[in-house]
């Protein structure tokens, strides 16, 4: 293995982590919904609010994403950590995964697929774009509209990250998030000084 200036050169990998660990869930007319696992997500555009999901074309779910162009992304958490591995794991061709899980249909108000009502957020999304990438196919999606659990509501209507318990993922393994160190914007922002008064 090469090393420069104390770094070892790796070969290309997929080292931008952590990364949210998300249920997706979709259905297609008349059958039963599912749920899939993704770690590849991610905002794309803020106007119009746009986001992806990257998904292989063997899994059980790509064909009823490429058929139905529609699903939801459910954030996950702590309380939600064994259903998403479990989900990520097993395939909605054998299982249903809601059942197995315990988990809630949510109805959606702008697209056919449900939600997952113990999800603190769920996005719906309708795909605008699919990108043949090579191991994965990329799912380019328009956000239609979001439902946040309004007992993570903070008095301002802001939602509170901290009490959603969010998790992440990297190389493998689940982590909740860490402390707040700042805010955007807040290594240019001027102390105000106090004038004391003569």
């Amino acid at each position: 293995m090469e090393n420069i200036n104390g770094k070892e050169l790796w070969k290309p990998g997929n080292m931008l982590y952590p990364i949210p660990a998300v249920m997706v869930s979709c259905q297609r007319e008349g059958e039963k919904p599912n749920i899939i696992t993704v770690a590849w997500a991610g905002n794309v555009c803020s106007s119009p609010a746009m986001l992806s999901i990257s998904v292989r074309k063997e899994r059980y779910s790509y064909d009823i994403l490429k058929e139905t162009g529609e699903f939801v992304v459910n954030l996950t958490n702590r309380k939600l950590a064994y259903a998403t591995d479990w989900c990520g794991v097993r395939s909605g061709k054998d299982y249903d995964k809601f059942k197995e899980m315990h988990l809630t249909p949510l109805e959606s108000r702008f697209v056919s697929a449900p939600g997952i009502a113990e999800s603190p957020v769920n996005i719906e999304c309708k795909v605008r774009n699919v990108l043949e990438l090579g191991s994965h196919d990329m799912f380019v999606a328009e956000v239609m509209g979001v439902t946040v659990d309004e007992k993570l509501l903070d008095n301002k209507g802001k939602f509170d990250l901290r009490a959603a318990d969010l998790i992440s993922y990297s190389h493998g393994e689940y982590f909740t998030l860490g402390e707040k160190i700042g805010k955007f914007g807040y290594s240019v922002v001027k102390k105000k000084t106090s004038k004391r008064k003569k």
